[in-house]
């Protein structure tokens, strides 16, 4: 949801968009469209599959930019872009306001910008926080 509100600045662009809502399709019409399953560390067979699917949609999209605001899917998405030479940007999603996300955490040294919505997340080794998007 918090993408959707930033494809004004991608409007130039040719964009595939991943997420785990199928509520969304609607929503980007026009544009490529993949779901998958949600997961969560503790749901190893729901990470597997979730990792397979994305690796299949990275090595068909072959992204120039990988760009996710958060968990276990947006993690894999990025390592995986990185791994190709994509570059990737993490924006930690609004919803961690006392945090960062595990995720968010974890994918320190993987994205090219690593940032936080909420200022006082912000440290001098990263995230850091150039505003947020409401």
């Amino acid at each position: 949801m918090q993408l959707l509100r930033l494809m004004a600045a991608f409007t130039d662009y040719d964009i595939a968009y991943v997420t785990v809502n199928d509520a969304y399709r609607t929503q980007v019409s026009g544009h490529r469209f993949y779901a998958l399953n949600d997961a969560t560390r503790w749901n190893k067979i729901g990470l597997i599959t979730m990792a397979a699917r994305l690796t299949a949609i990275v090595a068909r999209e072959r992204p120039h930019v990988v760009i996710s605001t958060g968990a276990a899917p947006g993690y894999v998405a990025l390592r995986l872009g990185h791994l190709i030479g994509a570059r990737t940007i993490w924006l930690d999603s609004m919803a961690n306001v006392e945090r960062l996300s595990l995720s968010g955490e974890k994918i320190k040294g993987h994205a090219d910008l690593w940032l936080t919505q909420w200022d006082h997340l912000a440290t001098p080794g990263g995230p850091r926080y150039a505003g947020s998007v409401l």
